[in-house]
């Protein structure tokens, strides 16, 4: 019965973790037909590819096949680590799922809700910032219900109306209500469209991104030598696009040639990399082992890898997505990361392991540089670039560094109690 349900808790895992079925297809190397069979538990699953899936979901191959009791003592240790301000007794949690396993499952469904609704709150927050389409679209429902209401109340509270200001009135409000029809419609209709398709088209950030997601930010054709300006670009829709994705893949063939994929396999061996001792042996900048680590093809490195890199404003210039991380699709990321702590301490390399607050309990090992671009002339400041690699921890993987908790962005973290909090929450309190 155990291993029958081994495929309900993949499904679990992969929602918790924010993935969509044919993202987590994608990363394991199968249909995503397939991987809809095992989720509702009709095809068996073990192996390689059950570790495959445990690596992308970054859990212990053994969260997924253990019996309910894993599953839940797994669930109330990352209710206990996310609650904030709270003393929770860790140590008896077996004896307290064991005792109450009613109320544990309670109470582990209650915090899976938690961070579902999280998520939901971070990403329409998220698209309501940063998406032209729909902040206009938005504007223009709210400004034209504003419109009918300041007319309606005009007819309701004023007695005597001359007719002919009355007829005006009275064909204002019809307009304002066949426009403000129409809004609706289209934007319920923009809305089902992209919740479907999932495009991040029209946006030379988001574009550029999807790019480098498509290529698994590999490009096999510049590690053999070919030149980054012979790679087909004809699918972006915007110059800006085309300008900044040019300018990463020659950063990337620059990153290749100082640190040539067959030689980095050779110094790893399967190890767990060391970005100082790479940069000595390669003899390149701590920023070039931490761009190429990220850049890595499958396979090569054990545990899934993120990048994050900004600009001395903090503003995000480009992210690669590691699971149970929220990447900020724009700037306003949490100002605890060390990414930014990087830019207060240039060509010092930081480390620190850090969790995110409001999401799965995940540790993530951060390695930060902040570098100089150069200067113009005599006399000018250099402009600082940063550059953050996520690398997510095996459960119980020992570290002599304490486990700092930082939030995803300021709107949706729930530490009130943050210090370097620039605007309250949108989650409610308690959270």
């Amino acid at each position: 019965m155990r291993d029958a349900l081994t495929g309900s808790r993949i499904r679990e895992r992969r929602q918790i973790a924010g993935l969509r079925q044919a993202e987590l297809a994608r990363r394991v190397g199968i249909s995503a037909s397939y991987l809809n069979l095992i989720e509702h538990n009709r095809r068996r699953i073990g192996g390689k590819l059950l570790v495959d899936i445990a690596a992308a979901l970054s859990v212990e191959p053994s969260v997924l096949t253990q019996g309910i009791e894993a599953t839940l003592i797994s669930a109330l240790r990352e209710a206990a680590v996310d609650a904030v301000g709270q003393q929770t007794e860790v140590d008896a949690l077996e004896e307290f799922a064991g005792r109450f396993p009613g109320w544990a499952g309670v109470l582990a469904q209650m915090h899976r809700r938690v961070v579902s609704l999280e998520r939901t709150v971070e990403t329409l927050s998220d698209r309501l910032t940063h998406d032209p389409h729909l902040a206009a679209s938005m504007h223009e429902v709210l400004s034209t219900a504003a419109a009918i209401r300041s007319t309606a109340a005009i007819l309701a509270e004023t007695h005597e109306i001359e007719p002919e200001w009355q007829d005006r009135f009275h064909r204002n409000l019809h307009q304002d209500a066949e426009r403000l029809a129409d809004s609706s419609k289209s934007l319920v209709a923009y809305l089902d469209d992209t919740e479907t398709t999932d495009d991040r088209s029209g946006v030379p950030l988001e574009d550029v991104e999807a790019f480098f997601e498509r290529h698994d930010h590999h490009f096999p054709e510049i590690e053999a030598g070919a030149d980054p300006a012979d790679l087909d670009l004809s699918g972006f829709d915007s110059t800006a696009a085309r300008t900044v994705t040019r300018g990463f893949l020659d950063v990337y063939a620059t990153d290749a040639r100082a640190m040539p994929l067959d030689a980095v396999k050779a110094v790893l061996d399967g190890a767990e990399p060391d970005p100082l001792k790479l940069a000595a042996q390669f003899n390149v900048d701590i920023a070039t082992v931490l761009r190429r680590l990220a850049a890595l093809p499958e396979g090569v490195l054990r545990r899934p890898t993120g990048l994050v890199i900004c600009d001395a404003s903090g503003s995000i210039l480009f992210t690669k997505s590691v699971p149970g991380f929220a990447m900020p699709r724009f700037g306003e990321a949490c100002p605890l990361w060390p990414l930014f702590q990087a830019l207060n301490r240039p060509l010092v390399p930081i480390r620190r392991r850090i969790v995110q607050l409001g999401r799965s309990a995940a540790e993530f090992d951060c390695f930060a540089y902040a570098w100089p671009q150069g200067v113009a002339g005599y006399d000018d400041a250099p402009v600082y670039h940063s550059v953050m690699l996520v690398r997510s921890v095996e459960e119980g993987q020992p570290s002599d560094q304490a486990v700092a908790r930082v939030g995803p962005s300021c709107r949706v973290c729930p530490n009130d109690d943050c210090a370097s909090r620039r605007e309250p929450s949108i989650l409610s309190e308690g959270f």
